[in-house]
């Protein structure tokens, strides 16, 4: 009887430990369960690391093509800098900004006007506004991109992770790069042409190579550059009449950046009507094709990208 007892004992204290263990489990489990729906998260920026709650609501973007990544990623800031060029927002973006509050320019950014706006995130870049980085990170949580260079994608993939919308990024890069496929499907015949890019701004002239936003929208398509734009390059500054023979090409697009003085138009007008310009094959194939600066150059993000592809789709194929 006594050894049964003793049995007993055991058993118990076994089922009471065991109980304990389930329990703790549980607790253990439950707590795992929390930290996985506590999704904040930390990002890495040109600028150190900060943390980000879950969702951003009320977003600040500091850079024009920032602010088309936001829409491309079903986002509308709070709070946006001014367009370059417009009154305030570029044509092509104005119906989507008319509840945005202007905060400034890139360069010129208001930190009271961010302020009032009481964001919950901040999406800057350092070349623009790296001087001010700590007082916007006094406002609220601040990322910002490295750089501002031709290929918008790198830009656009920093901005959907900031945002925790990486998946959408994923979708939105995807759909873009079919378009890409597709159209260079459409102009396989007409790769080889030589597609030269120009821009008018006052008091400069440049030649656009495969390192600025037209040049790697035209790379990825597939089209050949003149010699003096097919390289790794942004662009060739300062032009000067006697360099107007690299402008020569099959095709040329020309862009001008024009502020409302109308100096840079009539910059334009002097170079296109001077007899070296009219000299040129491209000129006397009647080749020379004016596109907007918004788009081949200033806005610089996805919403401008898919509107330069429809250039050159009604350029080469309508």
């Amino acid at each position: 009887m006594n050894h049964l007892k003793s049995i007993l004992t055991i058993f118990t204290i076994v089922f009471l430990l065991a109980a304990c263990g389930s329990k703790e489990t549980s607790s253990d489990t439950k707590g795992a369960a929390t930290k996985t729906e506590d999704t904040s998260y930390t990002i890495e920026h040109a600028m150190g690391s900060t943390l980000i709650d879950k969702a951003p609501k009320k977003v600040v973007i500091l850079t024009n093509e920032g602010t088309e990544a936001l829409f491309a990623l079903g986002i509308t800031p709070v709070g946006a800098v001014q367009s370059w060029t417009g009154d305030p927002w570029y044509d092509h973006i104005a119906s989507q900004m008319k509840d945005v509050e202007v905060v400034g320019t890139e360069s010129e950014v208001n930190l009271e006007a961010i302020a009032s706006l009481q964001p919950d995130l901040i999406i800057g870049n350092k070349v623009r506004q790296e001087a001010i980085y700590e007082q916007l990170s006094q406002i609220a949580p601040t990322v910002f991109s490295e750089n501002l260079a031709g290929n918008w994608k790198e830009n656009f993939e920093f901005y959907a992770k900031a945002l925790n919308l990486e998946e959408k990024g994923k979708e939105t890069l995807a759909s873009y790069d079919a378009r890409i496929d597709e159209l260079k499907g459409k102009l396989s015949d007409q790769l080889t042409k030589k597609i030269s890019v120009v821009r008018f701004v006052a008091g400069d002239v440049r030649i656009y190579q495969k390192d600025s936003f037209s040049g790697v929208i035209l790379d990825q398509l597939g089209f050949a550059r003149p010699e003096s734009q097919d390289v790794d390059e942004f662009a060739l500054n300062g032009v000067t009449k006697e360099q107007v023979p690299l402008m020569d090409g099959d095709i040329l697009f020309y862009f001008t950046y024009e502020t409302g003085d109308g100096a840079a138009t009539e910059l334009e007008k002097e170079w296109l009507e001077d007899p070296l310009f009219k000299n040129l094959t491209v000129s006397k194939n009647g080749a020379v094709h004016k596109v907007d600066d918004v788009i081949w150059n200033t806005a610089g993000g996805v919403l401008a990208a898919n509107k330069m592809l429809d250039d050159i789709e009604n350029t080469f194929l309508k």
